[in-house]
């Protein structure tokens, strides 16, 4: 086997590291004992009376310029990294970060997930998103509310625990385009 020296780590010194320490090629295939890897993140759709309002001036035909006046600076705010959580899972955990440098505020390990659901009632449909409740041992314990596209981050989160935590592995493989 031929080895890229461009795939090896590099420490601090600058010398390379061992060539079992490469580089991921795709996202989320890094096994956990070698370190964590990003396998999806999402940003959380905001909500409230400002963007109900927004929402119901856009289905109009006169006020539509008004509620898109009110739902821009909304969207803009998503995307603000000290102002909005993202939704963060990797190869080892799933966690709600916030901040400029994103720090984990809430988090559970893929080895304590027993169960994904979308909260019944939670979808919608003008912004696409919708609540998911992530439950260990029979209690909700995390709460990820407004996420776009909610089944297909549901059905991310279900094959990444079969996928890294081998007792967890019943059942095959499910993509989220399969989902009717």
């Amino acid at each position: 086997m031929v080895l890229d020296q461009s795939q090896l780590v590099h420490n601090p010194a600058g010398t390379p590291s061992h060539p079992a320490a490469l580089r991921q090629a795709v996202a989320g295939l890094m096994p956990p004992a070698l370190g964590e890897a990003r396998v999806r993140e999402a940003f959380p759709v905001l909500g409230g009376p400002i963007a109900h309002l927004g929402q119901k001036l856009v289905r109009s035909i006169v006020l539509a310029p008004l509620g898109w006046a009110i739902l821009a600076p909304l969207f803009a705010m998503k995307f603000a990294p000290f102002l909005c959580p993202r939704y963060t899972l990797t190869n080892r955990r799933l966690m709600i970060q916030r901040g400029l440098k994103p720090a984990a505020t809430h988090q559970i390990n893929l080895e304590d997930i027993d169960e994904v659901r979308l909260e019944a009632g939670s979808h919608d449909p003008f912004y696409q998103s919708g609540a998911l409740e992530v439950l260990s041992k029979g209690q909700v314990v995390m709460r990820l509310v407004g996420v776009p596209e909610p089944e297909g981050f549901r059905q991310a989160i279900i094959n990444t625990v079969k996928a890294w935590v081998p007792s967890k592995a019943t059942g095959p493989f499910q993509p989220a385009s399969a989902i009717p």
